[in-house]
């Protein structure tokens, strides 16, 4: 194979990871795609929820006898341990595949090891192709295993002059239906959609899922439809995975649509409502207590309360909570990737601390002048304090504008736990 078939066929198991967003918590997404020996394309798969099969398994699987002598392609490293599925290393050996190509290295100590495994067997292995994509891709996951925390999505909405609300307080509606409704895809691919109790106060949200929208690659480093993905890398650059204990379902058949039997008891589910309110002042009768989806409301060590609410008790920090050990304790519960949502002091906590993984703002084309703020104070006294961060998405959204943006990327030695 020439560097531009890996590639090729290196993209399209990212596409294929793609699709397993939203599902797989606390487990990476991954792709497959299993070529025989004379090149052609003889089985695909996906990971599409824990504890399943993982995406070569399902990929193998479909190739069958054709694996003998083929190529694997494979977002994420194989995985060389048992957990609640065995090693895929071990299975890509027994089918006999000639060479593997790897994306990305998995970092997480318990998983890592399937490269060298297939190596001491005589398997050829070409790793880092595609590597920048599929971390993209696989950015909530990587961020959870390297730094033992959730990655965090801040999602606002403004006018062009960087109002989320007028000078009154209203704020319905500033972007249109087809940004709402891109909204609550997003927050369907989330783990955890977190606000603040000054939201939970003024705007009484219920934080759930409404829409019954493809999650496919929700962002993933590609644009949508006739925007500009700022990177280079375009597509939708799925994911990779198979670390931890990864479950990956739902094979794609020949003929078959990609997802079918995606599988057996891995619906959707609604993700966990957070709402950081120091002084539990959430009232009894708030919608984000309702039965719709499970909920966590993170209060002070010392704070007084008798609601009937799951609660989450953390230090006191900044004025506020400590922001770090929330997340990490949402990743101890399994939560890989949160959706920010709340107004402009908890995001600007959030950012004040370091803790914003990826910035997508919905703008509108329309003035407001005054009223507030999208971002309240961040730490920032002088121009040279500002937090920089790099465009990676322009899309069009309706009328309005999808921007995505990360800042500089910090390495992480923390692994995550396995599952």
């Amino acid at each position: 194979m020439t560097p531009v078939q890996d590639a090729a066929h290196m993209a399209r198991a990212i596409e294929l990871a793609a699709h397993g967003h939203g599902t797989t918590s606390p487990n990476p997404v991954v792709g497959c795609v299993v070529l025989d020996a004379a090149g052609q394309v003889a089985g695909e798969g996906f990971h599409a929820y824990a504890g399943g099969p993982h995406a070569e398994v399902v990929a193998l699987a479909q190739a069958g006898e054709r694996a003998r002598g083929g190529t694997a392609y494979v977002t994420l490293e194989p995985c060389d341990h048992t957990g609640r599925t065995g090693p895929c290393s071990r299975a890509l050996l027994a089918a006999g595949v000639a060479r593997v190509v790897i994306a990305v290295s998995d970092p997480h100590p318990r998983a890592a090891g399937g490269a060298a495994r297939l190596r001491g067997h005589g398997v050829a292995v070409t790793a880092g192709v595609l590597a920048e994509a599929a971390e993209r891709g696989n950015e909530e996951w990587l961020t959870y295993v390297r730094l033992g925390r959730a990655h965090v999505t801040w999602k606002f909405a403004a006018t062009l002059d960087g109002r989320s609300a007028a000078e009154d307080g209203t704020s319905k509606w500033i972007t249109s239906a087809e940004a709402r409704e891109d909204v609550h895809r997003l927050r369907g691919a989330a783990d955890a959609i977190v606000a603040g109790i000054g939201t939970v106060l003024a705007d009484d949200p219920q934080l759930t899922v409404r829409t019954g929208g493809r999650l496919d690659g929700a962002l993933s480093g590609g644009a949508l439809d006739g925007g500009v993905s700022v990177d280079g890398a375009g597509g939708r650059e799925g994911a990779a995975g198979a670390g931890a204990d990864a479950g990956e379902g739902a094979g794609v058949g020949q003929g078959a649509g990609v997802g079918q039997g995606v599988g057996a008891g891995a619906g959707r589910r609604m993700p966990l409502r957070v709402v950081v309110d120091p002084d539990a002042r959430t009232p009894p009768s708030a919608r984000v207590l309702d039965d719709q989806a499970p909920t966590l409301i993170a209060v002070a060590d010392d704070a007084d309360t008798d609601l009937k609410a799951d609660l989450l008790r953390l230090p006191r920090h900044d004025q506020g909570l400590d922001l770090e050990a929330l997340l990490r304790e949402l990743a101890a519960r399994d939560v890989v990737s949160v959706f920010l949502e709340g107004g402009p002091t908890l995001a600007g906590s959030f950012v004040r601390h370091g803790l914003v993984d990826r910035v997508v703002a919905y703008l509108a084309p329309a003035l407001l002048g005054t009223g507030r703020a999208a971002l309240g104070a961040a730490g920032v006294g002088t121009i040279g304090e500002l937090h920089r961060l790099k465009f990676d998405e322009i899309s069009p959204i309706g009328p309005d504008l999808r921007l995505v943006a990360r800042p500089s990327p910090t390495p992480g030695t923390q692994p995550g736990r396995e599952k």
